[in-house]
């Protein structure tokens, strides 16, 4: 049995369309499967809960959607049993399909999934935060602390996103995005915390970002040494005085160089702790989590079982 978490409004309805076109090649081979649709956010979540709450049994979910749909549907999963995951992306960045290197064509990745040659055990992160009540959220691909989080707040909550949507990559919604925040952004002071040794401390960061795949934001490479296997997370911090250099970084990742402005630092570990004396945007997977001063970050080591 294999178990479809679809998000049929992802990029434009362009989810209900890939679906249709997997059913009917579901139906052609004669698979046995049953779908469920999202309507809204954190439906992804609670079906993977669901399907896998006290479940022992060996569990096939394949999400199709966006990234948020698989940070969704990661999030949700109860690791009690066997449990693989599948991945059609029908969003609008599709960082976790361009690190794997999936086909583009869904039917084709579909084809890959029910018949499987390669599988990799990769890891995932959990970004943990909140004060009063503590939240814990695992990310997939990358979260956020500054301005990349505000570019994902602002992206999903543009009015106009669909206009932008249009564009055959999602790299360059998030450009136009990142400019906007770019005019507004304003650095924080604070530190960062590594593998709870080696204190860093800064005074004009703009962003933070920890990856477990090297994109973010539909095709920025911001982490171009991060490695899916390794049980760490790859860091970048923008530390600059001047703004301007902020353009650097992202034509650099943008063109999927690392930076070499001596703004952009990069560290690898474990767990790290970021505090900001001011709260900031903070993200998963492209996934708003509101504003934060004070998060915390780990890598899970290869526990995520993924058909590529």
């Amino acid at each position: 049995m294999y178990y479809f978490i679809v998000n049929p409004n992802s990029r434009r309805g362009r989810g209900e369309s890939i679906w249709k076109k997997l059913e009917e090649t579901l139906r052609t081979y004669g698979v046995d499967y049953q779908v469920f649709l999202t309507e809204k956010p954190g439906d992804a979540k609670g079906f993977a809960k669901t399907l896998t709450e006290g479940c022992r049994d060996s569990t096939i979910i394949v999400a199709v959607g966006g990234d948020g749909t698989v940070n969704e549907v990661l999030d949700g999963l109860c690791f009690c049993g066997s449990i693989t995951l599948g991945y059609v992306p029908a969003g609008s960045g599709n960082d976790l399909a361009r690190s794997l290197k999936l086909p583009k064509n869904p039917v084709k990745c579909l084809k890959k999934i029910l018949h499987p040659e390669h599988y990799k055990i990769m890891d995932y992160g959990v970004l943990t935060y909140g004060e009063d009540e503590v939240f814990h959220r695992r990310f997939a691909v990358s979260a956020g602390i500054g301005m990349d989080g505000a570019v994902c707040h602002s992206l999903l909550n543009f009015k106009a996103k669909s206009r932008f949507l249009k564009l055959p990559a999602g790299k360059f919604t998030y450009l136009f995005a990142g400019v906007i925040q770019l005019i507004k952004a304003r650095p924080s002071k604070g530190y960062i915390l590594l593998n709870g040794v080696r204190k860093v401390e800064f005074n004009h960061a703009y962003f933070i970002s920890a990856h477990i795949h090297p994109y973010e934001g539909g095709g920025f490479k911001f982490a171009p040494d991060a490695d899916y296997e390794d049980g760490l997370l790859s860091i970048c911090i923008m530390n600059t005085r001047k703004k301007g250099n902020l353009v650097q970084v992202l034509l650099s990742a943008l063109l999927g160089r690392k930076s070499l402005n001596k703004g952009a630092r990069f560290y690898t570990c474990r767990e790290a702790v970021i505090h900001m004396e001011q709260p900031m945007a903070v993200h998963v997977d492209g996934e708003s989590c509101f504003c934060q001063s004070d998060v915390q970050l780990r890598c899970i080591g290869k526990r995520l079982h993924m058909i590529v």
